[in-house]
Order: C-alpha cells, then structure tokens, then sequence
C-alpha cells in the first residue's frame, strides 16, 4: 500500500522469516555458526534459545538454506505441541514419506529406513524442532534422544536442532540422558540501539529503497529502540505502521514525534506481550 509512496519494491518489514532480509548482527552470526558446526560436524544435537521475536526462526532458515541439499536431507517441524505417535509421523512425512504408517512400531521402522537411505546416498539427516519449548509431552523429548542412537561408524547420522524461548533449556535438562547430548547452545538476546539503527536500514535497504538511511531521522532511532526493548519482532511492527502513518501525513522523513504517535497507537497490543 505505501511501497510506491516510499520507493520501495515491497514492504521491508513483514514479520515473516524471509531469509533475504536476515540481519546479521553479531550474535546472531555467532548462533548460526554454531549450529552449522554442529550440523557440519556431525555434533548429535544443538540447542538455541531466545526470547519470543529476536529471530530464532530466521537463523533456523538461514542456516537450512546454507547447507547443501544434495549433502543433507532437512527437516522443519514448526508445530511439535503433538504426543510422541504425531511428532513420530510429522517427521517421518517431513523427511518424504508421503503416507507414514499408524502404528509406533512402524513409524520407527519407517524412520530408520529414511535415515539409513540418506545415509547411503551420502547425505546427513538435519532434524529442526521450532518452538520446541511448546513440547508438553515429555515423550517427545524422549523420542528425540532416541533418534539420535541412530549411528554409523561411531558417528551420528542425524543431527537434531531444538530452537525456542529460554524456558527449553530447562525442559531440555529435565531429560538428562537428552540434555547431555546437546553438544552446541546458542542464545539470542535483544538488539542495542546501533543494532537497531542497522536492522532498519539494512530492512529497507533490501526491500529497495535506494538511501534507506534517510527514511528516518537519527533522533527517530532512539524511540525505536526505547519502545520495542530492540526486539526484531517488535521493531518489524512499529517500523511498518510508522511508514504507513508518514504516507498519510505526507512527509519524506519518520521523526521521533511521529514514532512516539505510532507508539502510543500500538502501546494496548504491547501490554498484551504482543
């Protein structure tokens, strides 16, 4: 609706997880380092952790785009608040199964036969769990730990990565056997101001604008940061009902004053945690 008032080929702040506007700050530099060393070195199981919105889910996707998919066979669970016999099946059709069987047994069956075939044609099996700290089953847990007795050589062949809120490492060390498998962790904590002052440029910047610097005001970026704690999520809301508020008023440069508005006008939806 705004992209042509602000020359922009798209709207630069969607809250969806689109590789092509990853930020890499440099924490979450560090956090895809260190899953992909875990991946690539065959480490069993990775752990990253964060609040809601700091951008678990992007590095998630980032990172599967990074890996070579004739080298590894991925799967993305999004939605694990399902019992063991579900997250057995959900998996199995994510790793190409098009009709997994009903039965436990059978599904067990089905997945190592899917592992051991990718092992074969050369490939590593990558298992990531988002929002694992929804989990509610522990024996979904205990599934996972299980999956990764699945070994060659003395070497694992599937790597499993669990991404959610700070609350799963302490799901996760309930399951001792599970907790001691996690060779890599990984946390991600909010942006500083220059962090944010960068995210929004580099934002605006791949969504075509072609001085994304001058959208807003440096006196703009301090709001920013103060009223979404350097959230991504939170900054991602703001900037964009900022850029539709500055097509209504006319104006060519998002200042404080007009930040502070579209605070006010979002402060109901922060107060619920949104």
């Amino acid at each position: 609706m705004y992209e042509t008032y602000w020359g922009l080929r798209e709207k630069p702040f969607e809250n969806t997880p689109d590789p092509r506007f990853y930020y890499a700050s440099e924490q979450h530099r560090e956090a895809c380092g260190r899953l992909l060393y875990c991946v690539r070195e065959r480490k069993g199981a990775g752990l990253l952790s964060g609040v809601f919105g700091c951008g678990k889910t992007i590095v998630a996707r980032v990172l599967l785009q990074e890996l070579n998919q004739e080298r590894y066979r991925t799967a993305l669970l999004t939605n694990p608040r399902v019992n063991d016999l579900d997250f057995l099946r959900m998996l199995a059709h994510r790793l190409g199964h098009p009709a997994p069987p009903a039965g436990k047994a059978d599904i067990l069956i089905v997945l190592e036969q899917l592992v051991g075939d990718n092992a074969k044609e050369g490939r590593d099996t990558v298992i990531v769990v988002d929002e694992a700290h929804a989990i509610e089953d522990a024996a979904v847990f205990e599934e996972m730990r299980l999956l990764l007795n699945l070994q060659q050589h003395d070497r694992f062949l599937v790597t499993l990565l669990l991404l959610g809120q700070p609350e799963l490492a302490s799901l996760v060390e309930q399951d001792k056997p599970l907790e001691q498998r996690i060779a890599v962790k990984a946390h991600l904590t909010a942006m500083t101001l220059e962090e944010t002052r960068d995210y929004v440029t580099h934002r605006l910047r791949v969504a075509g604008h072609p001085q994304p610097e001058t959208v807003f005001t440096p006196e703009a970026f301090p709001m920013i940061y103060e009223s979404t704690g350097g959230v991504p999520r939170r900054i991602n809301r703001l900037c964009d009902i900022c850029l539709l508020a500055g097509m209504g008023a006319q104006v060519r440069a998002l200042d404080a004053a007009l930040v502070a508005d579209e605070v006010k006008t979002l402060r109901p939806a922060a107060a619920a945690g949104q």
